[in-house]
């Protein structure tokens, strides 16, 4: 696969992951170790993530599509 391609997939699956991971942050009640808190940071972090991702593929697929 292309760079680009790969990029592309990542940053949907980040923003997808942290997406999910925000909302079940605010309704699951922890069972285990793992409280509410880092659930909701690590879907902050991983939206975010993926979010950058997403901005610099668009920028690139713009600059290999001018060219």
């Amino acid at each position: 696969m292309k760079r680009l391609t790969v990029q592309l997939i990542i940053a949907i699956l980040l923003t997808l992951s942290g997406i999910v991971l925000l909302f079940c942050g605010f309704w699951i009640d922890p069972q285990g170790l793992i409280d509410n808190s880092v659930l909701v940071a690590f879907g902050e972090i991983s939206t975010f993530a993926g979010a950058l991702f997403g901005v610099d593929y668009t920028y690139k697929f713009k600059i290999k599509s001018h060219e």
